[in-house]
């Protein structure tokens, strides 16, 4: 059911798509204004992907992912209405392609979290390449109907179908039966679920270099997708050879969601990316010399492979990468560098193309491929293996001596060890790699003090928000976080385990 709802959900964001672009070429002849439609549509989820992502945590999942199914359905509504009358112009079509995107910024991080609560991490890569393979045919798919409605029907009958596909959307969510993952601590608050998972993304090495791939691959391959519709135009200029193009790209990306999970098992994902880039590149330089369908429709399959090869295997690498309860913000934060490249990419291709010419904007490009090579063998990544990011909740809650209120703080938590100073350069690393850790779960700030009167006692201090903060902190545990618990522990020579205290903030200023 939930993969039927997303199979709706993308074939009305490529009709969508496919009706605004040729609307707006037929609307200016300006390549900036064409372009801004494809900026329009990724925009706000470059602006709200986190506070969605935040939301898609601590609220219910199965409402919200319904919520943004039927703000589609009123947009694409309206666009109908204001298209059947004649009204629509050019700002009034980018504005509303912008509200659009606020229904994509919504539901993106919201489904990438629901999915791994349905399929198993063993079977996740192959669930997202089902979802690539999803997106993809109705890449195919809804291009194809979208010309076809264009051609016959006009754009407002695109737009119609699209609200009826996300009603039907609507509803099939909320049949989902979904089981809410049950909490002693109350629900966490937006700012500062946002805080938490800027602060993980921050703290993860892994993610950074994923998240720099993204933004540098999507800013390259932005100018063939938004300036496809004038690239069209060079042959016989109807919307027909336009969806050609567009289902082309579709069936290249479909064809390469089949063979990239096997690809995946023999080759590394660098290699998968490195060789998607290289073959995206290769297409756009062809689609920029190309000067008949011949050639153009080959180019754009090879460039849907490209384009599914490189995205799919970075995200399928974020997922495996994040645990459960920071999942939606952590795709939320990859979606913002993917959506913010594509905006970025629009707006520089589409100046590009107005000072120069279509064509050159679309082979410069492609000569941003050997840079994001090259950001590549620097910037590695490592996932980690599927027991890391099990959860392994605390093995001790913490209780106190008299009635804490939830949100009395700050916490400052201080934790003594004794070490063999011989190992003190050891005993360092591995701190570093705590802090790292500490941070990542939600922890305000980190020290590491050593004794000035015995080097042998070592003192780290760290801080929580509140006393519910510091709670929930304990319950983020992974299995990674308790192997680097017994390392820790290991260097410690003391006769009893380290000794913790909890300070509580009274609230009262000091005199």
């Amino acid at each position: 059911m939930l993969w039927l709802a997303w199979l709706a959900a993308n074939l009305t964001m490529w009709m969508n798509d496919v009706a605004a672009a040729w609307l707006m070429a037929e609307l200016t002849d300006s390549a900036t204004l064409v372009a801004l439609v494809q900026a329009a549509s990724t925009l706000p989820v470059f602006l709200l992907g986190l506070p969605s992502g935040a939301l898609a945590d601590i609220v219910d999942r199965r409402r919200y992912l319904a919520v943004t199914q039927l703000w589609i359905a009123c947009i694409a509504l309206v666009l109908a209405v204001l298209s059947l009358t004649g009204v629509l112009n050019a700002w009034t079509l980018l504005a509303l392609t912008f509200a659009n995107g606020i229904g994509l910024a919504m539901r993106w991080p919201v489904f990438a979290a629901i999915v791994p609560e349905v399929v198993s991490r063993q079977y996740l890569p192959a669930a997202l390449a089902l979802n690539a393979i999803s997106m993809n045919a109705s890449r195919v798919v809804g291009p194809i109907v979208a010309g076809a409605l264009l051609a016959s029907a006009g754009s407002a009958a695109v737009f119609a179908l699209n609200a009826l596909l996300s009603a039907a959307a609507f509803v099939i969510v909320l049949r989902w039966r979904r089981v809410p993952q049950a909490s002693t601590l109350p629900g966490e608050r937006l700012l500062g679920a946002m805080r938490v998972g800027l602060q993980f993304v921050r703290q993860t090495p892994a993610l950074r270099a994923l998240l720099l791939r993204a933004v540098m691959f999507f800013v390259q391959c932005t100018a063939l997708i938004a300036l496809l519709p004038l690239l069209a135009r060079r042959f016989d200029g109807s919307a027909g050879t336009f969806t050609l193009l567009l289902a082309a790209m579709g069936v290249g990306a479909v064809a390469a969601g089949v063979v990239v999970p096997g690809l995946r098992r023999r080759w590394s994902a660098q290699q998968v990316t490195a060789v998607g880039v290289v073959l995206y590149g290769a297409a756009s330089v062809t689609m920029a010399i190309a000067s008949n369908l011949w050639v153009a429709a080959p180019a754009m399959v090879a460039a849907g492979m490209g384009w599914l090869s490189t995205a799919n295997t970075l995200m399928v690498s974020a997922q495996l990468v994040l645990p459960n309860w920071v999942r939606a913000r952590g795709m939320a934060v990859m979606q913002v560098a993917t959506m913010g490249g594509t905006a970025t990419g629009a707006l520089l291709w589409g100046q590009v193309a107005t000072w120069s010419s279509v064509s050159v904007a679309v082979a410069a490009s492609a000569l941003v491929a050997p840079l994001l090579l090259l950001a590549m063998a620097r910037w590695t990544v490592r996932v980690p293996g599927d027991e890391e990011v099990q959860p392994s909740p605390a093995p001790v809650t913490p209780t106190a001596a008299f009635e804490v209120d939830p949100l009395a703080g700050p916490v400052l938590v201080t934790v003594e060890y004794d070490i063999d100073p011989e190992r003190a350069a050891e005993f360092m690393e591995i701190m570093e790699a705590t802090r790292q850790a500490r941070l990542r779960l939600g922890t305000l700030q980190w020290n590491l003090m050593r004794d000035s009167a015995d080097p042998s006692r070592f003192v780290e201090c760290f801080m929580d928000e509140n006393w519910t903060e510091h709670l929930r902190r304990l319950q983020r545990f992974t299995v990674a976080d308790k192997k680097l618990r017994e390392q820790r522990l290991s260097f410690h020579v003391g006769s009893e385990p380290p000794l913790v205290r909890r300070l509580i903030g009274t609230g009262s200023p000091l005199p």
